[in-house]
């Protein structure tokens, strides 16, 4: 891409087909007003641009490092008592451009690609712009993520990107640097992304040398955990692991031990001896054993709140605490707080209970794997709405404190994060939930949920290892077909990455422990969408190039035929071919053909030579 100064100052930026027309300056949101503006530029791939303006200095740094140019902005000689809450910079006009990405911040904040102009959105973190009728890419997005939140709102044609600085006590006034660059390919261009942000981070990714795999109760018990059935789990798990050669290293206990979100120190009657001993069970059953934990989430029927009231988070205007979810009927999730609010974790008092909490656990009860659920709760509000205990810092920098903390107090234990800011976790989770919670039903949402999956998955391996929920593998109990729970299946498990289920492993079937063994042996590879940003009702995955796997998966409402050469799909041009479940060997080919009902997959195995049976696991 070419950077160029128009003659108005302002700055463009000049693609193979893409173009961001007329960059300007943009303070808590509004254009700002531009007095005069000075240059400096030495050679070509060297910018700074100042602008001044009645609120002071506003510039841009811009330099050239290979295919990437790397903006930073910041502000100078502002007003002491100039609330800033963000900044950043607006393109009056994105030219060339069809869609464009929009990225949510956290697990469950969901990813699309949007028709440019036929929707107005915003997106967190980097987004990405498809052009309309050549291939690649162009991408934007911020390196660092552990001191700022970064948006990027579109609106008709224009791209405003800001910093959200939350009005914070230092200075200088400077932004993360700001990556743009263009990109033969889509998918490998998010790759690249992430390769920068991991590049970048304060601590390196931490990619699990094996797999997390295993066991966790939440999709078979909910809430309604006990000892009791809690070791009858155990025992079942532990006996079909062993006699069917499982890998499966974790058996975790989710929601529900504890009798409100806060008391995280106390436990129900249904655990009459308590935590400790239960996780030595499951450790002398040859398992890691795992907590859930919702750190930021305070009932208002908790012994936390009602005895430290000003441990949470209090609105501005009203200087009630803020209330993020409320359940006034008759689910609960077998509590009794009616309202929940977020510990305001700038309070000494407060952070340092989430800190014994975590040393306790991890000490005391001996927990080796922690999921961490809504920790989006902590870097969900700035001041402009939220009176902090003690102010002066951005939401993610108060975010990144306490995960920091419990990263600290956890040691090597494994951390699952779940409902969490995706990009500011990188080197302290090792993995995490990139996508919705899965269902006893094929969700409406479905399509948001697994595409969204698919939008995330550049990161998988290369940022933390990345999570699609639990597979539901059982007979019974759901109102998922056969096929929809078997394409549900082979999709996470052709992502690679955790692999876990909360069924009964003693009442599955032999086919079902079949599919199972397979995805579980196959969690450490990964995929790709050669075909991510196009308009297509299946969603394409592959892995391997030879031996290799395709995996095509209806997300539409109607019977769908479709044929792909198989250089679409980056593999070499002509291959054997195996259908996984029909038994059914394919001439060598050059293309391959799919005829699926509503919710269907199917599963080929590819190679150079004849396949006489079905590998045992993914390539």
């Amino acid at each position: 891409m070419k950077l160029t100064l128009n003659p108005d100052q302002t700055l463009s930026l000049l693609g193979s087909s893409i173009r961001l027309l007329r960059a300007r300056p943009v303070v808590n949101g509004s254009l700002v007003e531009i007095n005069r503006a000075t240059v400096e530029q030495n050679g070509p791939d060297n910018w700074w641009v100042s602008y001044h303006t009645a609120l002071g200095t506003f510039w841009v740094k811009a330099g050239h490092e290979g295919p990437i140019w790397r903006l930073r902005f910041g502000l100078d000689s502002l007003a002491n008592d100039f609330a800033l809450d963000s900044f950043g910079l607006r393109f009056e006009q994105v030219e060339g451009a069809q869609k464009y990405l929009r990225q949510g911040y956290h697990s469950w904040d969901g990813a699309e690609y949007v028709t440019l102009g036929e929707a107005d959105q915003t997106g967190q973190a980097h987004t990405q712009l498809l052009p309309g009728s050549a291939a690649g890419s162009v991408v934007l997005g911020f390196d660092r993520h552990h001191c700022f939140q970064h948006t990027f709102g579109f609106a008709g044609a224009s791209l405003t990107l800001q910093t959200l600085w939350d009005r914070k006590e230092s200075s200088p006034i400077e932004s993360e640097s700001l990556l743009i660059f263009e990109h033969g390919g889509v998918e490998e261009a998010l790759r690249e992304w992430a390769r920068q942000v991991a590049k970048a981070a304060p601590q390196p990714p931490r990619i699990p040398a094996q797999s997390i795999t295993g066991w966790c109760s939440w999709y078979s018990l909910y809430a309604a955990i006990s000892e009791e059935n809690i070791l009858e789990h155990l025992h079942g798990v532990k006996r079909v692991s062993r006699r069917d050669d499982l890998p499966m290293r974790v058996f975790q206990l989710d929601d529900g031990f504890t009798p409100e979100m806060g008391d995280w120190l106390r436990v129900k009657p249904q655990f009459p001896r308590g935590i400790k001993p239960l996780l030595d069970e499951i450790r002398a059953a040859g398992f890691i054993p795992g907590l859930w934990i919702a750190p930021f989430v305070v009932g208002n029927r908790s012994k936390l709140f009602q005895q430290h009231p000003d441990w949470v988070l209090h609105e501005r205007q009203t200087g009630q605490p803020l209330v993020q979810m409320r359940f006034y009927g008759e689910f609960r999730w077998h509590k009794r707080s009616e309202e929940y609010y977020i510990l305001d974790a700038t309070h000494p008092e407060a952070f340092e209970f989430l800190r014994s909490v975590f040393h306790t656990w991890r000490h005391l009860w001996g927990c080796e794997y922690f999921k961490t659920d809504f920790m989006f709760f902590g870097a969900e509000y700035g001041p402009d709405r939220v009176a902090y205990h003690t102010p002066g810092s951005s939401r993610i920098e108060v975010w990144h404190q306490v995960a920091q903390m419990i990263r600290a107090e956890i040691g090597d234990a494994l951390w699952m994060g779940c409902g969490m800011p995706l990009w500011a976790s990188v080197g302290l989770v090792d993995g995490i939930r990139t996508g919705r919670d899965v269902g006893a039903d094929w969700l409406p949402d479905a399509y948001e949920r697994l595409y969204g999956l698919a939008l995330r998955n550049f990161g998988n391996h290369l940022l933390w290892e990345a999570d699609p929920d639990c597979l539901l593998l059982r007979q019974h109990f759901h109102h998922l077909s056969h096929e929809e729970q078997t394409s549900l299946a082979l999709f996470a498990g052709m992502m690679g990455g955790a692999m876990l289920t909360s069924d009964a492993l003693d009442e599955l079937s032999t086919e079902r422990l079949t599919l199972w063994r397979m995805l579980l042996r196959s969690a450490k590879g990964s995929c790709r969408y050669p075909l991510l940003g196009n308009d297509e009702r299946l969603l394409v995955q592959v892995r391997g190039e030879s031996p290799a796997a395709v995996f095509a998966l209806n997300l539409s409402e109607q019977s769908v035929e479709h044929t792909y050469m198989l250089h679409e799909l980056g593999l070499p041009a002509a291959l054997y071919g195996y259908h996984w479940n029909q038994k059914e060997e394919l001439p060598k080919a050059e293309q391959i053909a799919f005829k699926l009902a509503p919710h269907q997959g199917a599963l080929v195995f590819l190679d150079a030579k004849p396949i006489q049976q079905a590998p045992v696991q993914l390539p």
